[in-house]
């Protein structure tokens, strides 16, 4: 057995994680993931060195999709394009997401060709294979499995709940020869106490682990501070009628920040600011997510079950706006631009690197009245980065060749992070009955990495902990 990665080694983005097993002696491949370079990983790349798939992917068996993520999953279609033609497998939820995440891909970085995207929407689909939740499945039934000659004579996969955003899973893969080795891929694990998806549960083992790092150096403020925080930064920025600006996925965050705004609209009745202030979500990828997030309410946590029990309607209330079309769009970037009433807009790329977020951000960072809260991780090298660095200093950052000085409030809330801490990921294996004996660190910039690696060396002292390499 062996690993290798063609991305999500060097910073966060472009996982594409390869497995190869020797199954009775012939090498069989298992893809995990295959996501877009974001911000400085893609420097010095041109957007076809960005895209193309540079690896021989000849004995692939399969794709494995963690979850749905452009950073995951961005690369599928030039994957296909290079001639891969095997089934794609990922839980229930994420299969009824992908086709959506693809589609709007295609539609910014490819062609806006309706028969075109059609057509590869359709190929798509038909190799797409949901599975369950906690459920094993066979990838390579062909395999003679009682033969005393292979290193590896049957490969299995099950998925488990990552609680990172709706049908994200951590992957489980059981090499069973002579004898069996887990081999366990995190993809991205979600924080704990996160209100609409439960947290994620460590396996009952692992041999080797592959796991993300994106917070290994770092804890996150804890739930209910982080909800105090927010309430207070946007009592703050709302005082003098100002804008609020929050970049977030359209996947994920946004329905958490949903969530917890409408939390503070239920339990600030008397507020005629809470009671009145307007929430738009400038997204259609946004609202099309948010129709999944309903419609998988089974996925959802206890607590926003419970929610729901009472008649409120987390994700659809009365103060929510969401914007369709691009002519709306800009209709409402002028509305704000004149009005003096306060309002909260969550607009996508969640790293501002491109999307609707970028015109608001155009229009407003200039303005001393407005202010931007981020609430997730913003990679070396994206527009995100540089306000939150350089913002707060007076400074200025460059969107479409354009300087914009930055006057606009800047804050940042780290406990609204999709993604684990440091303290969930020491957990995540110190929970494990049989604790792995290699462990590989990937999705993290150099320090994340490093640091989380000398808590798993401290804490399995015989393990070989190592960071992956290209």
């Amino acid at each position: 057995m062996r690993i290798l990665h063609h991305g999500a080694v060097n910073g966060v983005t472009g996982s594409c994680h390869q497995l190869d097993v020797n199954e009775s002696g012939v090498v069989s491949s298992y893809l995990i993931d295959c996501g877009l370079f974001q911000g400085a990983e893609t420097a010095g790349r041109s957007s076809a060195q960005q895209l193309q798939i540079d690896f021989d992917i000849s004995a692939v068996q399969a794709l494995i999709v963690t979850h749905c993520h452009i950073d995951h999953v961005g690369r599928i279609p030039y994957l296909i394009a290079a001639g891969f033609n095997k089934p794609i497998y990922a839980t229930t939820a994420t299969a009824a997401l992908l086709p959506l995440v693809i589609e709007d891909a295609l539609k910014i970085g490819v062609t806006r060709d309706k028969k075109l995207i059609k057509a590869f929407l359709t190929k798509l689909k038909s190799l797409i294979r949901p599975i369950e939740y906690n459920q094993w499945v066979v990838l390579n039934s062909q395999m003679n499995i009682a033969s005393p000659h292979c290193d590896v004579c049957s490969v299995k996969l099950k998925f488990k709940p990552a609680g990172h955003i709706l049908g994200s899973a951590y992957v489980e893969f059981d090499l069973i020869g002579a004898a069996k080795h887990r081999v366990v891929f995190s993809g991205d694990l979600g924080a704990t106490y996160a209100p609409l998806l439960a947290s994620p549960r460590s396996p009952y083992r692992a041999d080797t682990l592959v796991i993300e790092s994106t917070y290994g150096d770092k804890n996150h403020q804890g739930r209910k501070h982080r909800s105090q925080l927010l309430k207070q930064i946007i009592d703050k920025c709302i005082a003098d009628n100002g804008v609020v600006l929050i970049p977030a996925f359209s996947i994920g965050r946004t329905q958490e920040l949903l969530y917890e705004f409408e939390q503070i609209i239920s339990k600030n009745q008397d507020s005629e600011i809470w009671q009145q202030i307007d929430i738009i979500v400038d997204s259609p990828m946004a609202a099309k997510f948010t129709e999944k997030y309903l419609e998988f309410q089974e996925l959802w946590d206890k607590e926003a079950k419970k929610v729901v029990s009472t008649g409120r309607h987390p994700l659809d209330f009365k103060q929510l706006y969401t914007i369709d079309s691009h002519q709306d769009h800009l209709a409402v970037i002028n509305y704000l631009s004149r009005r003096s009433k306060p309002a909260i807009v969550i607009a996508a790329s969640g790293m501002c690197s491109g999307g609707r977020i970028i015109n608001y951000l155009k229009r407003f960072l200039k303005e001393p009245t407005a202010d931007v809260v981020f609430v997730g991780y913003q990679a070396q090298g994206t527009a995100g980065r540089d306000i939150q660095t350089y913002g707060p200093q007076g400074g200025y950052v460059i969107l479409d060749d354009d300087r914009i000085n930055i006057k606009a409030g800047i804050y940042t809330i780290s406990g609204y992070s999709a993604h684990a801490d440091q303290a969930n990921l020491v957990n995540f294996v110190k929970r494990m009955h049989h604790k792995p004996q290699h462990i590989r660190i990937v999705h993290g910039d150099e320090p994340a990495k490093q640091a989380l690696a000398q808590k798993y060396q401290q804490l399995l002292p015989d393990c070989e902990v190592v960071i992956g390499k290209i």
